[in-house]
């Protein structure tokens, strides 16, 4: 991890490598976050970066590795996976986070978009499944909830 992490900065920082940032620019260079539709929220929840820039420490990287491997118990990654979800920040998951979702997962080009009507369809199936309070959105508990009954998750 850590030589993965070096080998982000430029050659004449690679010493410090534990004391410096890796740019989100460079972070996003990785081929497992290279096609991923949600690189900008992962950078985001994983960067503590006090300027908001998503660049990450050393720390910051360890943990989103720690997150995404396959020894992670499913509550750490539905955990990380709500907070990459909540497009907002804002600790549920309303209409406007789904239709972001939705957006990453089908893509943004004309050919690929939902029509209005098949984006509410679907997010009116989503609330049903997963909104177990009814109250419009899905908390975390919701979420791990419905993620608990998906072995493939």
């Amino acid at each position: 991890a850590y030589k993965r992490f070096s080998e982000l900065l430029p050659k004449e920082e690679r010493e410090n490598a534990c004391s410096l940032r890796v740019p989100k620019s460079q972070i996003l260079t990785l081929p497992e976050l290279r096609a991923n539709p949600f690189q900008q929220r992962i950078c985001h929840v994983f960067s503590t970066s006090e300027t908001e820039d998503g660049s990450m420490s050393f720390e910051d990287f360890l943990d989103m590795l720690s997150v995404f491997s396959d020894s992670a118990t499913s509550d750490i990654k539905s955990y990380y996976a709500f907070r990459i979800f909540d497009f907002d920040n804002d600790g549920i998951l309303d209409r406007k986070d789904l239709e972001q979702l939705v957006n990453c997962l089908t893509g943004q080009g004309e050919g690929s978009r939902l029509s209005s009507t098949e984006m509410d369809q679907l997010i009116q199936n989503i609330l049903e499944e997963s909104d177990i309070d009814k109250d419009g959105t899905i908390n975390l508990a919701e979420f791990q909830h419905v993620v608990s009954r998906s072995p493939d998750f």
